[in-house]
């Protein structure tokens, strides 16, 4: 079958007429928030009590984004006689977003969960050095993360928690049986 000189052209602009004839569906942004999925990967939220300053994040980043600076602090000893411990003290956590590519592999390597994503999306300054963002605004983040979605009903029991819950309930039986008196006592 020989196709028809200006065929592709005519079906062209039938789809422009059709297009043209509906009525558009455009979101005033501003004025009116998108519906966003629940789970909707924003920014990066610090839970900073979290962080032991192991730098993994900042050594897996691809992009070097991720700005750590610590201190060493002396704890003294928790009992009379033992040894003073040393421990990480975070001072700096800054992440620069014009650099940051949003992969989520800081997110999935931090061993102590100390970084999550955030739903928000409105972090747009007119300057570009202004996208570093320092640890006091992403904790600000932190609490816009939402809580992780419900277990399975039907998953199995963690083993660590499995583990714990046979090991109280031993406790608790061996508390609930009565001791029988031994010889001599009354």
């Amino acid at each position: 079958m020989v196709p028809i000189p200006g065929s592709g052209l005519a079906k062209g602009l039938a789809v422009t007429l059709r297009t043209m004839t509906r009525k558009s569906v455009t979101d005033q942004y501003p004025d009116t928030q998108p519906d966003l999925p629940p789970r909707t990967r924003g920014v990066i939220g610090l839970f900073e009590e979290n962080c032991t300053v192991c730098m993994l994040c900042a050594r897996e980043c691809p992009d070097w984004c991720i700005y750590i600076d610590s201190h060493k602090e002396t704890v003294p000893a928790a009992t009379p006689g033992g040894r003073e411990r040393s421990r990480n003290v975070l001072d700096r956590f800054a992440i620069d977003f014009a650099l940051c590519m949003y992969c989520g592999i800081c997110i999935e390597v931090c061993p102590f969960d100390a970084l999550f994503w955030s739903p928000e999306f409105e972090y747009a300054e007119t300057d570009i050095r202004d996208l570093t963002h320092e640890r006091d605004k992403l904790r600000e983040w932190m609490w816009t993360v939402p809580a992780p979605p419900a277990l399975d009903p039907g998953a199995e029991e963690p083993k660590e928690i499995a583990a714990a819950r046979k090991t109280a309930e031993k406790l608790a039986a061996a508390r609930a049986e009565p001791t029988e008196p031994q010889e001599g006592q009354s």
